[in-house]
């Protein structure tokens, strides 16, 4: 499949850098994006206990990629490509 997206980090000269996470899609609803559930723990020190976390994260999502809801996947930090996507899909296609 030709892919002609300016934003693909395989095909196109588009830089990734700074943090790479792993997480699971919950939603492919907007157009070339994917919503990715992160899940951590955080240290709560008043409690000496950990607490889990998740962060939802808009990524993008190039158009040679096949994802659907429920797969896991790589997102890796990049420049902002509009108001809410500053990550895009790398790889991972298993569920």
């Amino acid at each position: 499949m030709e892919c002609d997206d300016k934003h693909c980090p395989i095909h196109a000269n588009f830089s990734v850098r700074g943090s790479e996470l792993e997480g699971v899609v919950v939603s492919t609803k907007p157009k070339k994006t994917v919503i990715v559930e992160v899940h951590f723990v955080h240290y709560v020190p008043k409690y000496e206990r950990y607490e889990r976390r998740k962060s939802r994260i808009a990524a993008h999502l190039p158009p040679c990629m096949q994802v659907k809801t429920g797969d896991k996947v790589k997102i890796a930090e990049c420049r902002k490509i509009s108001r809410t996507k500053a990550w895009v899909v790398v790889g991972g296609n298993e569920k």
